[in-house]
């Protein structure tokens, strides 16, 4: 089968500036492994749906906006493969589901691609695609249009510090969440600097995001986790944006661990604390935060690292991958559609049935 819209997409988005974290080609999809940047820009072939879920699971590919989109070529390699065979389709997106369970982009996303996958094989085939498509546009879209209602609140000379990755390997390529909203900031000339928390265990912020705002020329300076309240209260940092991984229907956050700590800080210090994500991240079926599964990861991610042990052998870790940020510490939610403000649980509402939002 020929795929000439996910092609004609392919060569669309290579010509952009865009860091793309997953594409597909040659009726494959090509993978950069996370894992191994900053020093390596190493990128995997994939050939069918089981070893996408292995690198979702294994955090090779990583990312709310990113794992998302995992959903669509999943699913439209899942086809591709099987021929437009439903029960095949559907096995794929069972399997895909079971690998980040707090990513409810990766639910929604599946959903979506699922929904359409009905009629002769051929059918199936020719839908699916045109939906994989339409999604991949539209979440990239989504990132140009929040960094622009994001960028708003940044002034130039703030110092804003981040969390994690949340740029554009994390989501379709231009900047992800966070990143979308920094990086818009200092095209249109504003003088920024970024504070980037090194993220542990995995170091996704020292790795990673460090990695982006590199390659975007944008002044960054790494601190360790444990750092950000000294340098608020020094008056350092003006603005916290961090990304997002669900979002319940009444605010409350769910993004990488540590985030709490931040915005607890935030709060002491009088600091506006963002988190910036796209409608299709807030799970209106979520009624709070209390009520997100959390993912509890193999405790050697923390004992590890880089392959070597760092704590005496028989030593128990834990890990939760993701924390809960309450609304009330949230100064605002960054969406493609302006940025939502308390009460989250009235507002969001409006997101949720397409009305206009106060900005």
């Amino acid at each position: 089968m020929r795929m000439d819209r996910i092609v004609a997409l392919m060569k669309e988005l290579k010509s952009k500036n865009l860091a793309l974290p997953i594409w597909f080609e040659e009726g494959a999809l090509k993978v950069i492994d996370q894992l191994k940047l900053p020093f390596q820009e190493e990128v995997y072939t994939l050939h069918d749906v089981s070893e996408l879920a292995k690198a979702i699971k294994n955090m090779n590919i990583r990312g709310s906006g990113a794992i998302g989109i995992c959903g669509v070529y999943g699913i439209l390699l899942a086809a591709l493969k099987s021929n437009g065979k439903k029960e095949k389709i559907l096995e794929a997106a069972s399997l895909l589901k079971s690998t980040r369970p707090t990513a409810v982009n990766l639910m929604k996303t599946i959903d979506e691609m699922v929904s359409v996958a009905e009629g002769s094989s051929e059918d199936i085939v020719e839908k699916v695609e045109q939906k994989a498509v339409d999604i991949l546009k539209r979440q990239l879209q989504f990132e140009y249009d929040l960094g622009a209602h994001g960028a708003e609140l940044i002034n130039d000379g703030d110092t804003i510090m981040t969390h994690c990755h949340s740029g554009a390997l994390g989501g379709s390529g231009f900047g992800g969440r966070a990143l979308s909203v920094i990086r818009t900031a200092f095209e249109q000339g504003k003088k920024i600097h970024v504070y980037t928390c090194e993220t542990r265990p995995y170091l996704q912020g020292a790795r990673i995001t460090a990695y982006e705002l590199k390659k975007f020329g944008i002044p960054h300076t790494l601190i360790t986790d444990g750092m950000s309240g000294y340098f608020m209260n020094q008056g350092y940092i003006q603005k916290v944006v961090v990304g997002s991984d669900r979002v319940a229907g009444n605010g409350d956050l769910a993004n990488k661990i540590g985030t709490y700590n931040h915005a607890l800080a935030a709060k002491a210090n009088g600091i506006p604390f963002y988190t910036a994500t796209s409608s299709h991240t807030i799970d209106f079926l979520t009624k709070s935060g209390k009520d997100i599964e959390v993912e509890m990861r193999n405790g050697d991610e923390v004992v590890y690292l880089n392959g070597s042990r760092i704590a005496p052998e028989g030593t128990h870790a834990l890990y939760p991958s993701f924390d809960i940020t309450p609304n009330e510490l949230i100064t605002g939610i960054i969406t493609e559609i302006g940025v939502i403000q308390s009460p989250y649980d009235r507002n969001l509402k409006k997101l949720a049935n397409n009305n206009p939002v106060t900005i």
